[in-house]
């Protein structure tokens, strides 16, 4: 593949769109993301749960037992962050998800353009809950976003943002979106041809051969990549976790320009007028459409 020539950028209104998981046991799955998260249960199967809120969906589950958990040093899915409109909201699913489901969570952080809050849903894919500070208190230093990892004390963040019983009850009301998509990945590098070079998306943080953030508009991250734990990681095979991403665009305009640059590149995707869909380097599906 030649991701060499660099994509024209993607419009400032683009958002992330629902991420799709395979899981063995849907019932259960379902669950931590309802009862614990707060989301909706906007549709139901036999084998598939869309799960989001105000009509949004956010995360889609599809029932695949046949398929077998893929070792952590594999690329794949970090986390699925969701991201909340107040601190109010935040600290109301934060507590939810702890009375629920207490051995989930794995850490929190104060990102400087973010408070954030990180679970592992009871197969194991990463979940980030926050809330964005206002752009204004972003700092920007030569075109990067700058970000830290500072102590952030959940108790003390539910204790100040959550006041009341009443606030629980907008657990299945305040709208939600994912604000990004965390992958494990093989190579910074070569991610960044693929979803800089090809998608569109711009540079707005990295950390040497380690990670690699990207945006649309401005925003301080639609799309990471890391290595930490899958530096060398070949393509995937069919395994639970991650199905695919959803990157939402300004118009069909942008989706078609998409689907061309793909083309040139001779990158294999399937496109049906409307959505496309194709995988990164890793076999990480991406699926793009107009909003």
């Amino acid at each position: 593949m030649d991701m060499t020539v660099t994509a024209d950028l993607l419009a400032p209104t683009t958002t992330m769109g629902s991420v799709t998981l395979r899981v063995r046991d849907l019932d259960a799955m379902t669950a931590f993301y309802s009862a614990g998260i707060g989301l909706s249960v906007l549709a139901q199967t036999g084998g598939e749960a869309i799960l989001g809120r105000d009509n949004r969906p956010l995360v889609i589950l599809q029932h695949a037992p046949e398929l077998a958990y893929a070792p952590a040093d594999h690329a794949g899915l970090f986390h699925t962050a969701i991201l909340f409109d107040t601190t109010a909201d935040l600290a109301a699913s934060l507590y939810s998800v702890a009375r629920a489901y207490p051995g989930a969570f794995t850490g929190s952080a104060d990102h400087l353009v973010s408070q954030a809050f990180y679970f592992d849903d009871p197969e194991g894919n990463g979940v980030e809950l926050y809330w964005d500070r206002p752009r204004v208190q972003w700092r920007w230093v030569n075109g990067h976003v700058q970000m830290a990892t500072n102590y952030l004390d959940p108790n003390a963040f539910v204790t100040a943002h959550l006041t009341g019983p009443a606030e629980l009850a907008g657990l299945t009301a305040a709208p939600l979106q994912v604000g990004h998509v965390h992958l494990k990945v093989g190579d910074v590098d070569v991610a960044e041809a693929f979803y800089i070079g090809v998608l569109g998306f711009a540079e707005t943080a990295r950390f040497g051969s380690q990670a690699l953030f990207v945006s649309a508009g401005g925003y301080h991250h639609h799309v990471a990549m890391n290595t930490w734990q899958s530096r060398g990681a070949g393509p995937r095979t069919p395994g639970l976790g991650l199905g695919q991403v959803s990157v939402e665009l300004a118009d069909s305009d942008e989706v078609d320009a998409v689907a061309a640059r793909l083309a040139d590149r001779r990158i294999s995707f399937s496109f049906d007028g409307a959505a496309l869909l194709a995988a990164d380097p890793w076999n990480n599906q991406v699926r793009i459409a107009a909003r």
